[in-house]
């Protein structure tokens, strides 16, 4: 059975972010809602590295991780969500969970690799603040029960 799904339109159509980056981690796709999400066009975006939208102090190790990656074609981020911050164009920070799919040359070699990407910015500040609020009353029942 041939399918009559256009993948292109299904990528553009999505609601998280969609990238792909070739071996040497640089942008070949870049859908609408990874523009929202991040702020860079897809002119913008295309050709460059994925440095654009990693805080520099997490280059290293997501490089290394990428390569490693590359050379062994195994990722645990193909089912396990990866929650990491990332930057936008205007330079605010993102909190940022994804995951990837390895794509293959002929050759059984990886080629490429794409997150699907969602952003969690709101969710994170959220959680934040309930954690917070919670060693605040948490600390106030033990002022309360400590004894006189």
């Amino acid at each position: 059975m041939q399918s009559t799904i256009d993948f292109k339109e299904l990528v553009a159509a999505v609601g998280d972010a969609v990238m792909a980056s070739d071996a040497k981690g640089t942008i070949i796709l870049w859908n609408p809602a990874s523009e929202r999400m991040f702020g860079y066009t897809e002119a913008e975006a295309l050709g460059k590295s994925l440095d654009i939208i990693i805080p520099q102090r997490q280059q290293q190790r997501h490089w290394d991780g990428y390569q490693k990656t590359m050379a062994t074609g195994i990722t645990k981020y193909g089912n396990d969500v990866l929650r990491v911050p990332a930057v936008h164009k205007d330079g605010h920070t993102l909190s940022i969970a994804f995951t990837v799919a390895l794509l293959h040359s002929a050759d059984g070699k990886v080629s490429a690799i794409v997150a699907v990407v969602r952003d969690e910015s709101s969710r994170f500040a959220e959680e934040r603040a309930l954690r917070k609020r919670l060693m605040e009353l948490e600390s106030q029942v033990a002022g309360q029960a400590s004894p006189t």
